[in-house]
């Protein structure tokens, strides 16, 4: 069937799954968004005509049959999309590992008439998938030599077509930048920390943490960049001689400057150089022993594993099992068994096999003790992350020599989760390499009014996990002071100016570009850090802050939903913040499990508001008698929150009430998520070493002179990379009266919330459907992207 239109774009009602059946099955360790995931597979198998099963216990139900493979309905995977764990079960299952056990699996499938499987697991569950496919035609062959099938149903299903998902908390998959569930151990973590936070500062103790990852260290590895960790021990990067004394001369440091807290977070694998374990008890005796401190352990175990997933991992599960359909019904015989993974912010496919074989080499390089290749093979996030959490925790032990340059940090505009781990970022960045850093407080104001001090390595600790701005953050934009400003930067002799912020921050930016015809002082290099809720700064996919307020709705929403569980039929409608960008309102949508959103970016009428009050009557009449709806607050200058609300009253009337709840300033509070406290520090600390590149360049005859346009970049994060863009050069990507970009990535995902909320609705799947290939060159290059 011919699935390309003359335009050369693919749109999945031209796809049809009419007459096929595919098995959905979650293996090994459970993960939290795996039900996310299912979810995803069942709505759009059944939205493209296929019948779709749950496989309930893994491989042991394929194996068992009967009563463990069941044809899904829509409704079967309402209120799932917040559920930790996987409802339709996992199992470790020694029977498929015979020949045996995989042809009674096969028959099973086949009795069924399925002959597509959708695979959620780890590493495990999915080089067994693949071994079931390559057996599949000698399976079938016995089978019929058995009797037990006859020759037109083994050429009925003649071929097995598998797709893969990754769920595993470890992200210890190589082939995609995230896996399903990592996000949300990582909130499990960061809020342990935090929570000991508190008590371990009120008697001066230090707390050794293990987390899990036998094989892999990245959860210990990001929970201690997102947590300022004294000390942080991984498999990938055992301890080099004489650690003991190093350990220890760095709590005793910390403790004569005042701190009242440290924290040592051990992966559980970890072991040292001679491959001996270092277990938390081990370290734990260590510190009581050489320093006499209190000291508690705390093993957070299966802990990690629970609670609800995060939005992160509800979006990316949702995505990923929406590609996984798309791509089975592409599927031909051909096709290599393929995993589904997360690039950047693309979905994209890659061979199955090379992603396993990839995953093993990491292994057998630490094996050999290779520790320096198993870090490069982990992928250059995986690289990235060590090695700004060793320049981050460890402050040079002989004072760099001072580079004479002077750097200035401000904040700008709204308050943003994440912003104060960017300038803890940055300032101990500038100092590692040898500058003297100022903090100025309240943004532009406190520029003007000269309220500049020099921050030093030490001011910054315990930022990192702190909400809101620290240094305090004004809207206040400089052109009309230009003048106070350029005087400040004259007498505090200031070099370089970096500025963490949203589109104020823009603008701001903008302003003093501009400025540098009539004021020579800011002929200097300036950056500028996206930090918004709203995620409307031009340049950049993502912005600090933007996650935490997603969780912070879908939180919101999650508790909504849940008082309805109680009432018959009621719809909420939810406002959410943005200004004119409908990100928080698109994507909270899509992880709350909403049935609309109202963007600006995507203009309705009331004909679409009584198509949507329609779509509502129907689901009443279902088993699920609740609806969620979202509005972005400046979606519409009309059609307002009020004006929604009573039309809904009024058109629902008999068949379901409404109630509203505008969220307001709570989406830009509360404790920075951990994918915002790392992107803040990575994305802040490359932007640092780009001012130092800079002033290097800039130099000349004693003094810094930099006024071409690539010396006044935005840092934003484009796809699968960090970019530096010349803020002259993004003008024409801006739309300055709505305040936002005027293409922006994540309306390419709007119809996935309306089809997984059963509406009928066009969809672009050109991007989908091509296979990337995985090797060590691709795969050291392959992560340098939003992973966190």
């Amino acid at each position: 069937m011919d699935t390309v239109c003359e335009d050369g774009k693919k749109f999945l009602e031209n796809l049809s799954g009419s007459g096929k059946a595919i098995g959905v099955l979650t293996s090994g360790g459970d993960a939290q968004g795996m039900n996310a995931a299912v979810r995803a597979v069942v709505r759009m198998g059944i939205y493209v005509g296929t019948k779709v099963y749950f496989i309930h216990e893994g491989y042991q139900g394929m194996v068992d049959g009967g009563k463990h493979i069941v044809e899904a309905k829509w409704q079967d995977v309402s209120s799932i999309l917040q559920v930790g764990g996987t409802v339709i079960g996992s199992a470790r299952c020694k029977d498929f590992r015979t020949r045996e056990g995989r042809k009674q699996a096969a028959h099973n499938l086949i009795k069924h008439g399925i002959s597509n499987l959708c695979v959620i697991g780890g590493d495990g569950s999915l080089t067994g998938a693949n071994l079931f496919r390559e057996d599949w035609k000698g399976l079938l062959e016995e089978l019929i030599e058995e009797g037990k099938i006859d020759k037109g149903v083994a050429h009925t299903y003649s071929h097995l077509n598998i797709v893969g998902m990754v769920g595993s908390i470890d992200n210890d998959f190589c082939g995609t930048d995230m896996t399903i569930g990592t996000d949300s151990a990582l909130h499990r973590i960061i809020e342990v920390v935090d929570a000991i936070m508190t008590t371990a500062q009120s008697h001066q103790r230090t707390f050794v943490l293990e987390v899990m990852g036998r094989h892999c260290g990245y959860l210990a590895l990001v929970s201690a960049l997102a947590s300022g960790a004294d000390w942080v021990f991984i498999p990938e990067s055992p301890p080099g001689e004489g650690w003991e004394d190093q350990m220890c001369q760095k709590l005793t440091e910390s403790r004569s400057q005042g701190t009242r807290l440290s924290i040592i977070i051990v992966a559980e694998g970890a072991t040292d150089g001679e491959g001996k374990a270092i277990s938390s008890n081990v370290v734990k005796d260590l510190v009581v022993k050489r320093l006499g401190f209190d000291t508690r352990v705390t093993i957070l175990g299966h802990v990690q594993r629970g609670g609800t997933p995060s939005a992160f991992d509800r979006i990316l599960a949702s995505r990923m099992g929406v590609e996984a359909v798309v791509a089975l019904l592409e599927a031909s015989e051909e096709t290599p068994a393929c995993v589904v993974s997360l690039s950047g912010n693309q979905a994209i496919r890659v061979p199955l096999l090379e992603c396993v074989q990839m995953t093993q080499e990491v292994q057998k390089a630490m094996d050999e003790r290779k520790f320096a290749e198993a870090v490069k093979l982990r992928g250059r996030s995986f690289e990235n992350n060590l090695n700004t959490y060793k320049s981050l925790s460890h402050k040079p032990k002989e004072e760099q020599p001072p580079s004479n340059f002077n750097v200035a940090i401000l904040n700008v505009g709204a308050p943003a989760a994440g912003m104060n781990a960017a300038v803890r970022s940055a300032v101990r960045t500038g100092i590692a390499q040898g500058h003297k850093m100022f903090a100025v407080t309240d943004g532009f104001d406190g520029f003007i009014k000269g309220q500049i001090k020099e921050i030093k390595w030490a001011d910054v600790g315990g930022w990192i996990g702190q909400g809101g701005s620290l240094l305090g953050t004004k809207r206040t934009l400089p052109a009309k002071n230009a003048e106070a400003i350029a005087e400040q930067i004259r007498l505090h002799d200031i070099n370089a100016i970096l500025m963490i912020g949203g589109f104020e921050a823009y603008l701001g930016l903008l302003e003093l570009s501009d400025a540098r015809a009539k004021y020579d002082e800011f002929c200097i290099p300036m950056v500028m850090v996206p930090a918004t809720v709203s995620n409307n700064v031009p340049g950049s996919d993502f912005s600090i802050g933007a996650d935490t307020a997603l969780n912070a709705i879908t939180d919101t929403c999650d508790r909504i939903k849940q008082s309805a569980s109680g009432t018959k039929r009621r719809v909420f409608i939810i406002e959410t913040m943005g200004g004119y960008c409908g990100y928080l309102a698109s994507m909270s949508g899509l992880s709350a499990g909403a049935d609309v959103s109202y963007i600006y970016e995507e203009k309705f009428d009331i004909r679409e508001l009584q198509s949507n009050v329609e779509h509502l009557t129907g689901k009443m009449k279902t088993t699920v008698q609740r609806g969620l709806v979202l509005r972005n607050e400046n979606c519409s200058e009309n059609y307002t929150t009020d004006f929604i609300y009573q039309l809904y009253s009024e058109e629902g009337k008999g068949v379901f009430d409404c109630r509203k709840n505008v969220l307001g300033h709570m989406q830009q509070g509360g404790s920075p998520s951990p994918f915002d406290r790392n992107f803040g520090t990575k994305i802040s600390a490359k932007a640092m070493q780009w001012i130092s590149k800079k002033l290097t360049e800039t130099y000349r005859q004693g003094r810094v002179f930099a006024n071409s346009p690539d010396t006044a970049c935005l840092l934003g994060m484009r796809r699968r990379t960090l970019v530096f863009q010349p803020v002259e050069e993004l003008k024409k990507e801006s739309d300055f009266q709505h305040r936002i970009p005027k293409e922006q990535w994540w309306l390419k995902l709007r119809p996935l919330m309306k089809i997984l909320a059963k509406y009928k609705i066009s969809y672009d799947v050109s991007d989908a459907g091509q296979m990337e290939h995985v090797d060590r060159r691709l795969v050291r290059d392959f992560q340098n992207s939003i992973t966190i």
